[in-house]
């Protein structure tokens, strides 16, 4: 999904019906991204297919709500400048917060840690998901969990923990339709990383770009058209985000230092907020001799955009140029 809305890239899109409040969640076919295994899923389960031609393929949903990306190791002590924003768009008193653990080798204590955190926020309630296997992924009564959630937030840890278990599953199906209807997601370090269809799934530190530095998997499919990286400075991963978008110039790479988000939006602008910065890498005009470099070796890359982005930046991800303001404020300038 494009900051808060999906975007759908492929010739042929197949769903099953768009009201999943008429027909129920358990007749619908829903692609849950490019590596096919939610509409395997779904396919299976489905009783009717309606096929949209390619022209129509690429749909806005999700209204205004955002994604946020978030670099890992955020304020929990201090300001919580992050956590508070997120507790915004969450809705406070009246909202419910879905915290989903299932990529943290912490067991119950991440979500409790978090519990606490969201409540001194102001949410009125927090609970808590963690399937191990992707059988519990699949239990329709966790996807009923966030049938009115107002805000999701994937936690910390291991990505390919967390695509392996929920990607593709009924749990999967769940978050993109409360983000559908207007609940905010979030995702912190792994989280964030899982948010992309193409998912960093891990990879070597080095400030070079280097053959077969980093590994991509199929993550949640939230946010189409990115890879997504966290702890960015801090763990010096440079060189392998450069790596991938030499490798996939289609590829927009985005690299979250810690105590850092950034809030995509449905028009693909993108909000800045915290203590780090941004970096965003675009290869649409690269060389690259990525596809014949052997081994480890580093690879030639000529021709990268690099933005570094800090607080109170805004960029456009679709026409991959930075923005003088807030979208809002150039339209009532125009106004």
């Amino acid at each position: 999904m494009s900051g808060a809305s999906r975007r759908l890239h492929f010739p042929l899109t197949v769903t099953a019906a768009p009201d999943p409040d008429v027909v129920g969640p358990d007749m619908m076919a829903r692609l849950t991204g490019p590596q096919g295994s939610g509409l395997v899923s779904g396919l299976a389960r489905a009783r009717g297919l309606a096929v949209i031609p390619e022209h129509l393929a690429e749909v806005e949903v999700g209204g205004d709500v955002p994604v946020m990306l978030i670099g890992g190791a955020e304020d929990k002590v201090r300001d919580k400048l992050i956590l508070s924003r997120f507790a915004s768009f969450a809705g406070g008193p009246d909202g419910h917060v879905v915290v989903i653990a299932t990529a943290s080798s912490l067991g119950d204590v991440a979500t409790e840690r978090y519990r606490e955190l969201f409540g001194d926020l102001g949410i009125g309630r927090v609970t808590g998901l963690r399937p191990e296997e992707r059988s519990e992924a699949e239990d329709p009564g966790a996807a009923a969990t966030l049938s009115d959630a107002t805000a999701v937030f994937l936690t910390g840890g291991n990505q390919l923990r967390l695509s392996s278990v929920v990607a593709g599953t009924r749990l999967a199906d769940a978050i993109h339709r409360a983000h559908d209807r207007g609940a905010v997601l979030a995702g912190t370090s792994a989280g964030a990383s899982a948010m992309a269809t193409h998912m960093m799934a891990f990879g070597r530190a080095g400030e070079t770009p280097k053959q077969r530095m980093a590994q991509l998997a199929a993550g949640l499919g939230v946010l189409h058209g990115v890879v997504i990286d966290q702890h960015f400075e801090q763990r010096g991963r440079f060189g392998r985000l450069l790596a991938v978008v030499a490798q996939s110039p289609s590829l927009l790479g985005i690299g979250l230092d810690e105590d850092t988000s950034a809030i995509v939006y449905a028009d693909r602008s993108m909000e800045v907020v915290g203590k780090g910065a941004v970096t965003v890498l675009d290869g649409s005009r690269v060389q690259t001799d990525a596809h014949q470099a052997k081994g480890h070796r580093p690879i030639l890359v000529s021709g990268a955009v690099v933005h570094a982005l800090p607080d109170g930046s805004w960029f456009d991800l679709r026409a991959r140029t930075l923005l003088a303001e807030a979208p809002g404020e150039e339209r009532e300038a125009s106004e």
